[in-house]
């Protein structure tokens, strides 16, 4: 039996939690829980070819952009997003957020976040490395959006 961690893993100003890991699901999907505080976003808009990307509103309201369309995910509210859609978001709100995420199949999984989370802190608050985020994200099946995209 698979038991979730109990490790957040800080990811600039956002924490994500793994409940599901690929190897817990025979590769069929990752669920993890990502905290959004108040005004933060994030890092890199992206798209995957791989995998579909499905988001569940669990506290407060985050915005994203999908494929240049805006839509809001608050508590209980839900949005996919399908195979090579570019996609972003961020929290406009005072209040912090909580998504939950399931990635289907589950081709990243955590060590892509604190491999990321990495690249984010060797900038010390400044402005991401972004050759090395786009390493990063090549890596594990993402795309980064050209700079104007989401």
């Amino acid at each position: 039996m698979y038991q979730a961690t109990e490790d957040t893993i800080t990811v600039g100003a956002l924490t994500v939690r793994f409940l599901v890991e690929a190897s817990a699901s025979n590769g069929s999907a990752a669920v993890f829980e990502c905290d959004v505080p108040s005004n933060a976003r994030m890092p890199a808009p992206h798209s995957h070819d791989g995998f579909e990307e499905t988001i569940y509103g669990l506290a407060g309201v985050t915005t994203w952009t999908i494929d240049g369309e805006t839509v809001e995910i608050g508590p209980g509210e839900a949005v996919c997003v399908p195979r090579g859609q570019i996609h972003g978001f961020e929290n406009h709100g005072s209040v912090d957020a909580r998504i939950l995420c399931i990635a289907t199949p589950a081709l990243f999984g955590s060590a892509y976040f604190r491999e990321i989370g990495e690249v984010l802190a060797a900038t010390a608050g400044g402005p991401p490395d972004l050759a090395a985020l786009g390493e990063v994200m090549r890596r594990h099946g993402l795309t980064p959006a050209p700079p104007s995209a989401a």
